[in-house]
Formats: C-alpha cells, structure tokens, sequence
C-alpha cells in the first residue's frame, strides 16, 4: 500500500510530465544531464552572498566563472565595471562587473536579452538546513544548495540551452545582462542599463528575466508583478523615554499614538481604508477572469505550506486576485519602545511604524503617496494628541504589466507546450520585479518573465532546491523559445 501511495505521489508531482519527443536537440539535453548537474555543483560551491562583505571576493569570483564558461561557448564578453559600493562610513567595497555577452550579430535575426544574476542570499548550516547549503545534495529527484534555483540554476539552464542550440544553428541572436548584486539591491545596474541603452542594448527586440518560480508544478509565463510603496510612520512624543509608573496616565504616549494609527489602514479582511486608494486599478476583465479559472492552485497545498488555515478570501480565483492584481497592506513593525525578552516599563519618546503597499498598474507612487499621506494627518488630527507625526515613504518602487500578445510571449507559449505538451498557464508576480519595469521604461522593449523555478524551492530559505525535472525539462523550455521566436 505504501508503495502504492508514493507511485501516486510521483505521478501526482510530475502531472504535466509528457514522453521526451523524438526530437534531436531534446536528446542532446538528456544525453548532457550529468554534465549539466555537475556545472550546478561547481557553481554552487563558490560561496556568493553578496551581503556578506567576507565573501565580496567570492562574487567577483563567480562572475569570471561565468564569464569563462560564456567564452568556452564562443560567446563575447565584456565585463563592465561598477565601481565601489560604501557598505559602511568609512569602509567601500568594489562592486563585482556586470557580465555583457552576446551570441551571433546577424541583423537578418532578432535579439532577445537574458537578465539574471549570480549572487545568493546568506546560508548557514546551523540555520536550519538539513545538508550543507553549498555543497549540491541530490535526494529524492530534487538538488539542494543555496542558487540551485536563485539564480544560478536557472542561468545555467539557459546557458546549457544556448550551447545546445548552436550545436543545431542558433537561429536568434542571444545577448547576456548578468550581474552580482540582485540580492542587495544591484546597486549601479539602472545606471549602466541607462549607459548602454545606445551601445548594447541598441538592437535588443526583447528582454526576458530568468530569475522567477512557476506557480505550481504547471510552467507558468509571468507578465506582470505589483509595485511597493514602503511608509514609515513616525510619532514623536516626549525628550526622552519615560517611566510607566512615574508618567503613565499623565502623558499622551507616542506609541499609543502610533498604534491607532497603524490600525486605521485596513479593515479586518484586508480592505484598505485610505480614500482614494483603489481609484485606478483597472477593472477585471472577462478574458482576464478566465485566466485565473485555468491556473492550476491548490489552496490545501497553501494551507499544509504555510500552517494557515483561513484565509482573507475563499477562492482560487479571489485568492489569486488579491495576491497579484489587487493592491494590499501590510503592516511590518515597529521600531522603538522595547521588544526583548522579559519586562521594560519605559513609554517610548519615539517610534516608527513601518508598512507597505502593493499597487497595481495604473497606480501612481506619487499619487499613493499623497493619499497616504493625507488621510494618516486627517487621523491624527481627530485623535486630537499633542506629540508630532511624519509620514515618509522611503520605497517607490512602480508595477509592471506586460501585453501578453507580444511576439515572445507566443514563442514561450509555444515552448512550453512543445516541451511539456500543456498550456502554458499565465500569472504574476504578488512581489515587486523593479529591474523589469526599469528595463521596459529606459529601453522601451518588450520584457517577460521566463523561470523555471518550483514553487517550493525555498530561494531565500533554508534548504534551497530546484527539480531535476524542472532543471532539465527546463533547459529544453529555453532552448526550444530560442527555436520559435524566431519564426515570429
């Protein structure tokens, strides 16, 4: 029975798994896989955490394996320099290049550009994980490590497809925008996109980031992710922290301040209260609501992930919808007062209330801005407290919507059917993809997002994973999307 129940599983796991066609280029992948699996385990090992200033050797380091492995591929390569980055007053870093490469010029073929990055988040084995975090563990068809799926597994898929493809014709012209600082900030990489917008990215048709999960085991094409506005509330009372027992009843307490006002932002399903706030999210359409009816979700898989067991809404349609298309608020913490371990009867002189918006497109930063803004000094004005408020918001960062009609997007919707023998589903992001939106407003190219990522990869956790399924199959996806985009 046992048995029974882990074939069920298996088959369950890879539902969309469909037999290897008979196609040359798809057995070149096969035949390649140990190679492949090997390269992740290499890259792997070069400890890259770009916020550990220890390692920064570590991120150069890696860049130039990368840059090695392009140039075993006959690519091209510049390196382009970034300068230093001030990690502390006093203390400057070199930032690690931004690897530039390009496959083929034939200007009778259109380009497409890949953006990733191979820098990771921090990893500890005492952090909770079960192997080593950069030693590549394979076990029960999964690999683990830190990058095995942000982002160097997927980079490597794509390069793997790259060197596939050319051993049949590369039938598009390739370029490579890959840098050692996503997971800080990329400090420096708007400006050279800006730098290179006459020089390497004149003849770029498209722009896909390889650096996003599926939502299910279904592959799924991202086209649009939702902005941020960050806040911070701050409330000024007193000179100086006070004594509960000495002030308390006898002062208007800044904290208590800070609390009202923090809960005047949402209602107890999420709604935002803020007048003004949902004026310009589009309206759903029909197409649309049908796109969210096809994708494949499981609520009881969320609810077994996360140990929640009610959610803010009851459907997959409605769930979904408030994730990605719908703003959200979302209060983060406070800073100031006491929040150790024990007791501390102190009234705070000072606190900040930190929080967020999700917006949509159409949704201004400087229009939520001012509602904000607004709104929290009208409520502070009816409470009716002598201590003094500012709002500042310290992240603007704008939504990005993609029209899924553009030539690549056919060509992604092709591969994955051509590889994977089903539709394509088409989602987005609930996050916040700046570089996408910066690429589409300097450049003014088509941008999506194509991963291969699992959506239990754990990237920014412990114990770290991409598929072995979703590693290879995946490096098919990409080298077939090389093949059909250029029939459009």
């Amino acid at each position: 029975m046992l048995f029974l129940l882990y074939i069920v599983s298996l088959l369950s796991s890879h539902a969309f798994l469909s037999p290897v066609p008979n196609n040359p280029l798809f057995k070149h992948i096969d035949d390649h896989t140990h190679d492949y699996k090997q390269r992740l385990k290499d890259w792997v090992a070069i400890e890259s955490d770009s916020s550990d200033p220890s390692k920064r050797d570590q991120v150069v380091h890696m860049m130039q394996v990368t840059k090695d492995y392009i140039l075993q591929l006959d690519g091209k390569v510049e390196m382009a320099e970034l300068g230093e980055q001030e990690y502390s007053p006093g203390i400057k870093l070199p930032l690690p290049p931004v690897i530039l490469a390009e496959f083929g010029n034939d200007t009778n073929k259109p380009t497409v550009c890949f953006y990733g990055h191979m820098d990771v988040q921090p990893a500890k084995k005492d952090d909770g994980w079960q192997t080593e975090p950069y030693t590549v563990t394979e076990k029960d068809g999964n690999l683990y490590g830190r990058g095995t799926s942000d982002d160097k597994g997927q980079i490597l898929a794509l390069l793997h497809a790259v060197e596939s493809v050319k051993k049949f014709g590369l039938p598009v012209n390739v370029k490579l925008f890959i840098e050692g600082m996503e997971e800080v900030g990329s400090h420096g990489l708007e400006q050279l996109v800006e730098q290179k917008k006459n020089t390497f990215f004149s003849n770029v048709d498209y722009i896909v980031v390889t650096d996003t999960p599926w939502l299910s085991t279904k592959p799924g094409i991202t086209y649009g992710a939702r902005g941020n506005c960050y806040f911070f509330l701050e409330v000024d009372g007193a000179r100086r922290d006070l004594h509960s027992g000495g002030f308390g009843g006898t002062v208007h307490e800044a904290m208590s301040d800070l609390v009202y006002l923090l809960g005047t932002l949402a209602d107890v399903k999420g709604k935002i209260l803020i007048p003004g706030i949902y004026d310009d999210v589009l309206p759903v359409t029909e197409e649309e609501k049908k796109l969210y009816k096809d994708l494949v979700f499981d609520l009881e898989d969320l609810e077994r992930d996360t140990g929640i067991k009610t959610f803010l809404h009851d459907t997959k349609e409605e769930l979904l919808m408030h994730r990605w298309r719908f703003p959200s608020l979302t209060i983060h913490g406070i800073e100031g007062g006491f929040s150790g371990s024990g007791t501390k009867t102190v009234i705070p002189a000072k606190v900040i209330g930190k929080f967020s918006i999700r917006q949509v497109p159409k949704m201004k930063p400087s229009v939520v801005e001012k509602q904000v803004s607004d709104y929290l000094e009208k409520q502070f004005a009816e409470r009716k407290s002598p201590n003094k408020m500012k709002v500042t918001m310290v992240i603007g960062a704008q939504p990005w919507l993609a029209n899924m009609s553009e030539p690549q997007y056919l060509a992604a919707r092709n591969a994955v059917k051509k590889v994977f023998n089903v539709d394509a589903d088409m989602i987005r992001a609930g996050g916040t993809i700046p570089i996408a939106k910066h690429f589409e407003d300097v450049l003014g190219k088509s941008v999506m997002l194509l991963g291969i990522g699992g959506p239990d990869d754990a990237p920014h956790g412990q114990n770290e994973k991409i598929s072995m399924h979703n590693f290879i199959e995946g490096t098919k996806l990409y080298a077939s999307f090389l093949q059909e985009l250029a029939s459009f």
